[in-house]
């Protein structure tokens, strides 16, 4: 009988050492690893992923005040969800160059391109992101993140994380709240009056950030934070 019950005892913690599996510090996956952190598979880096990538630029530079979000839906159009985005903009799977979202993004004529003035256009990589999520099908994908704690330069990691998530709010031509985080000078001054931090933690007294968009994951704030701390250098 005590064989027995020995016996259950080591199968019970062999099933626990399997099933506790520890993520970094992101709980995201270790990058490479092919571990899925809970956001789903690891992000394949020839897939472009709607949650992730898509997403985060039209909530940051279309769903401003007056624009595309659920209270303006500025023509009908609204920008904050994939359900609303291909319900309402005119987006062909697989053929970007009928779809009208993409046709308004890469318009020439200031008055009909999107964003409007004096919002900046959305750069090059981004529209490159755009057309080929349309080329791909159009698809409602995520993925794990691919984010990664230990890099936190301010080249590779936060430029990159504000030029996406922020800086259709707080662009050279869109500085809303007087705040310009297109350049390092002006993040930099956010971060000295402690503005950026309290932002992006959604603390009490700041204005939460990225408006009208989801609150930056675990790993993103953890890349900020390190790179805060460690002098957040022009690196």
């Amino acid at each position: 009988m005590r064989i027995k019950i020995r016996f259950s005892l080591i199968i019970l913690c062999v099933v626990a050492l399997i099933a506790c599996k520890h993520y970094p510090e992101d709980m995201g996956g270790s990058p490479g690893s092919g571990n899925p952190g809970p956001g789903g598979p690891s992000c394949d880096p020839d897939r472009i992923y709607f949650q992730q990538q898509v997403l985060p630029i039209l909530i940051s530079n279309c769903t401003l005040s007056g624009c595309h979000n659920d209270a303006s839906h500025q023509d009908g159009v609204i920008l904050t969800t994939y359900e609303k985005v291909m319900s309402t903009g005119g987006i062909e799977p697989g053929n970007p160059d009928d779809s009208e979202l993409y046709e308004m993004i890469t318009e020439s004529d200031p008055d009909d391109r999107m964003p409007r003035p004096p919002v900046s256009p959305l750069s090059a990589s981004q529209i490159q992101v755009i057309r080929q999520w349309i080329t791909q099908g159009a698809q409602n994908l995520s993925c794990a993140s691919a984010c990664d704690t230990s890099s936190f330069s301010y080249s590779l990691a936060i430029k990159p994380l504000i030029s996406n998530k922020c800086q259709g709010c707080h662009g050279s031509a869109s500085a809303s709240g007087g705040i310009d985080l297109s350049t390092y000078a002006g993040v930099k001054a956010r971060v000295t009056d402690g503005r950026l931090w309290g932002a992006i933690n959604h603390q009490p007294g700041f204005t939460p950030m990225p408006r009208n968009g989801n609150k930056l994951s675990d790993c993103e704030i953890t890349q900020v934070r390190k790179w805060i701390e460690s002098g957040s250098l022009n690196n």
